[in-house]
C-alpha cells in the first residue's frame, strides 16, 4: 500500500493542478510529505469532481472470478495474464513487479475521501451545513470502498468468525508517508462501513444534479445492501424501500429503463439506473471482446422472451462462426463500462431477497415482477406459481434473476461468496468450477474453487512495502 500511495502522490498532484485550476494559490502547496492543503469549502468540494472516484479501472478481478463464465481458445490465451490467473482462480495473481489493480484508484479513493472528512470541518468560508454536507459524502465513499475492499480481501460475512477473520487495513487517515498497514477484522471493517453510513445519512442531500454524489437515497440503499450481506435482513428491509421512495425525487432522472421501449447503455452520468455512479472495465461484456462467454448452464435461465436475451446476447464471433461450445453466448452490453455503484435494479432485488427471508413472499414477488415488467416481453413477466408460494424455491429464483441481470458484469462474485455462508441455501464452494474449451470445442481444463481462494491476496509489491500485513493464503 505505500508503493501505492507513493505513486498516487504524483498522480494527486497532477489532478489537483487539473481540477483546482480555478482554486486558491494556497490549496496547491505540498508539505513536505506530499500531502494536499485544502483551506476553503469549494477546494473540498472540488475534490470530489476527481473521475477516478468514479473510474476504478482494473479494479474488475471480481468480473472474472464469478463462476458465470467459461472461456474458449485462442481468445482466453491472448488475454492479460491477470484476468487468466483470477478466471483459474490462481493464488498468486500479480507478479513482483506488479501494482494491484484492486488497489490502485480505490486507494486513491480513499486518500481523498479521508483528506475531506478530517479537514473540511475546519475549512475557511462556507457555512456548517456545506460543510457537514461535504464530510457526510466523503463518509459514504469511504463506506462505499471500504465495502469494496472487505469483500475483496476478507471472508464472507459471518457471525461466528468474522470478529477474528482478517479483513482491510483500517485506514482513517490521509497520510501519504504511512507504512505500518496491520489487517483489520471483517468484524471491524464492517463497524466501520455502519459507522460512516449510519453518521452521513442525517446530513447527505435528498436532491442532487450529478449521480456521481452521493445522496441520502444512495447510502440508505448501500447501507441496506451492507446489511443483507451480513444477513441482517430486518434491518436491511426499512433501509431498501426508502432509497426505492426517494429515488423518484432527487432532482435527476432515476429508475429503471423498460427494455421493452429501448434498450440503451448510457454513459455512467447519465444511466437513469445509477442512484450513485461507480465503473470499472470489464473487456468480456464488449462488443469485439471474446476472452469470456457466459456457461450453457446460466443461459438456460434465460427463455426466449426474455429482452435481455435477445438484446445483449449472441452466440456467434465476429466472422458470423458460431461459438464452438454448445450452449454458451456473448455478452455485448454496448460499453466495456459495468456499473458497480448503487444500482436501481439491484435494491429491488435486494428488497424481494430481504422481504423473501422474512417471509414477506407476496412483497418479494412484487418487487421482482416489477423488474421483470421491464425486462421481458409483456405477458410474461410473472413468477410462477409454485414457485411464488414457496420461500426457498423464490428465494433461488431471485438469486438466478441476478444472474440473469447482472452476468459477466461483477456481481455474481459477491454472491457467490455469501452463499457459501448462506443460512437459508447454503451453496458448497466446490460446485463452483470454471471450464476452459479447445477451439474445436473439446474440453481443455477445469478448475474448482476452494475455501481459500473465497479472498484475493495481496500482491507481492504490497507485502513487501508492508513487512506487518499478513496475506492471504
Amino acid at each position: 500500500m505505500k508503493n501505492i500511495y507513493k505513486t498516487y502522490y504524483k498522480i494527486l498532484i497532477c489532478l489537483s493542478v487539473l481540477v483546482f485550476a480555478s482554486c486558491s494559490n494556497e490549496f496547491l502547496e505540498i508539505v513536505p510529505k506530499g500531502q494536499l492543503i485544502g483551506e476553503k469549502v469549494v477546494d473540498y468540494n472540488k475534490l470530489f469532481y476527481n473521475l477516478n472516484l468514479v473510474n476504478l479501472g482494473s479494479a474488475s478481478g471480481q468480473a472474472y472470478l464469478g463462476a458465470e463464465s467459461t472461456a474458449f481458445e485462442p481468445y482466453f490465451s491472448n488475454t492479460e495474464l491477470r484476468r487468466q490467473r483470477f478466471f483459474k482462480w490462481e493464488a498468486n495473481v500479480y507478479d513482483n513487479d506488479e501494482n494491484m489493480g484492486e488497489l490502485e484508484v480505490p486507494m486513491e479513493n480513499l486518500y481523498i475521501y479521508n483528506k475531506i472528512i478530517n479537514e473540511v470541518l475546519i475549512a475557511t468560508d462556507g457555512t456548517e451545513e456545506q460543510k457537514r454536507v461535504l464530510q457526510a459524502e466523503a463518509k459514504a465513499g469511504r463506506a462505499w470502498v471500504y465495502f469494496l475492499m472487505v469483500n475483496y480481501f476478507g471472508m464472507p460475512y459471518n457471525d461466528q468468525t468474522s470478529s477474528t477473520d482478517l479483513g482491510f487495513p483500517i485506514i482513517t487517515v490521509a497520510d501519504l508517508a504511512a507504512t505500518d498497514f496491520k489487517r483489520a477484522t471483517v468484524q471491524e471493517n464492517y463497524d466501520l462501513i455502519i459507522k460512516d453510513l449510519t453518521e452521513a445519512i442525517p446530513d447527505l442531500p435528498t436532491r442532487t444534479d450529478s449521480r456521481f454524489r452521493f445522496t441520502r437515497a444512495a447510502a440508505k440503499g448501500l447501507l441496506g445492501k451492507v446489511y443483507t450481506f451480513m444477513g441482517k435482513f430486518a434491518e436491511a428491509r426499512p433501509l431498501l424501500n426508502e432509497a426505492l421512495v426517494e429515488q423518484y425525487n432527487l432532482g435527476i432522472e432515476v429508475g429503471l429503463i423498460d427494455y421493452n421501449e429501448q434498450y440503451e447503455r448510457p454513459n455512467a452520468q447519465l444511466d437513469p439506473q445509477n442512484l450513485y455512479g461507480k465503473q470499472i472495465v470489464v473487456a468480456a461484456i464488449a462488443n469485439r471482446q471474446y476472452e469470456l462467454v457466459v456457461k450453457p448452464e446460466v443461459m438456460a435461465l434465460y427463455n426466449e422472451n426474455d429482452l435481455r436475451f435477445q438484446l445483449l446476447y449472441r452466440n456467434t464471433l465476429q466472422s458470423g462462426a458460431p461459438i464452438p461450445i454448445d450452449g454458451a453466448y456473448k455478452k455485448n452490453v454496448g460499453t466495456s463500462q459495468s456499473q458497480i455503484g448503487v444500482r436501481v435494479p439491484e435494491l429491488y432485488l435486494l428488497s424481494a431477497e430481504v422481504k423473501c427471508r422474512l417471509n414477506d413472499l407476496s412483497g418479494a414477488v412484487d418487487d421482482v415482477e416489477f423488474l421483470r415488467e421491464r425486462r421481458l416481453m409483456t405477458g410474461f413477466t410473472e413468477v410462477p406459481a409454485e414457485i411464488a408460494s414457496d420461500r426457498e424455491a423464490l428465494l433461488r429464483f431471485i438469486f438466478d434473476e441476478r444472474l440473469r441481470e447482472f452476468a459477466l458484469e461483477g456481481y455474481h462474485w459477491f454472491d457467490m461468496r455469501r452463499l457459501t455462508v448462506d443460512p437459508d441455501i447454503p451453496t458448497p464452494v466446490s460446485s463452483y468450477t470454471h471450464k476452459i474449451y479447445n477451439a474445436d470445442g473439446s474440453l481443455q481444463d477445469e478448475f474448482q474453487l476452494t475455501q481459500e481462494r473465497l479472498v484475493i491476496k495481496f500482491s507481492p509489491t504490497v507485502m513487501d512495502q508492508n513487512p506487518n500485513l499478513i496475506n492471504n493464503d
